[in-house]
């Protein structure tokens, strides 16, 4: 379980805040409307009304205290700017802030964010690979050239095993579990035979998987 404060309750807030809280993780969240700190009230562990920009709010929070300070305002990039200042001066360990134009990125990781992300460009990348791209089922990014994509089990792999086909030296991906009817079936062995009614979580450079879609 981790403590986690977020600043900012605006779409991106609230829906992390109910996630963390999901997770078992104690969520303190702060916003400078009142409405949005009501709304939220059943979401997190604890609501508060308060102005992060301000020094002596801030101050009261005790940031040093958590292990995640979250900046989630997407609609003042100064205010932004000035609460990941001030969180980085009050103590906070690692700052996640968030970011929605380039530029803001490097303002904000040069006033002490330690992670900068961009909700909405990296939920459009995602959507354009899993819909815009053949035989890939879903995509998550770990790196800019490495991901996790699901995709269906390829037509002349069906009854063949993992072994058989030389997954690794023939296509360079790793094959790191199963998916049928909704069930997971991680780390299949060598001897494992394909199916066609299943799909597979694998792992692999982004070129290589490209090539692997176009197995039939």
């Amino acid at each position: 379980m981790k403590s986690v404060l977020i600043v900012g309750l605006g779409r991106f807030g609230r829906h992390m805040g109910r996630k963390l809280m999901e997770e078992g993780n104690e969520v303190l969240a702060v916003d400078i409307n009142e409405e949005r700190v009501n709304d939220a009230m059943d979401l997190v562990t604890e609501a508060q009304i308060g102005d992060a920009t301000n020094e002596h709010f801030v101050a009261s929070l005790g940031v040093g205290n958590f292990d995640l300070c979250v900046v989630a305002i997407g609609d003042n990039f100064q205010s932004s700017l000035e609460t990941t200042a001030l969180l980085k001066d009050y103590g906070a360990g690692f700052v996640l802030a968030r970011a929605n134009r380039d530029v803001h990125a490097k303002f904000l990781l040069r006033n002490g964010a330690d992670r900068v992300v961009y909700p909405e460009k990296e939920m459009a990348q995602r959507l354009a690979v899993k819909y815009g791209t053949d035989n890939i089922f879903d995509y998550i990014e770990l790196t800019p050239e490495y991901s996790i994509y699901e995709i269906p089990v390829p037509g002349s792999w069906i009854g063949k095993s993992i072994v058989e086909k030389e997954i690794r030296n023939r296509y360079h991906i790793s094959i790191l579990a199963t998916k049928e009817e909704g069930e997971i079936i991680p780390l299949p062995k060598p001897e494992y035979v394909f199916k066609g009614t299943e799909s597979l979580i694998i792992m692999g450079h982004y070129r290589d998987v490209r090539n692997l879609a176009k197995v039939k």
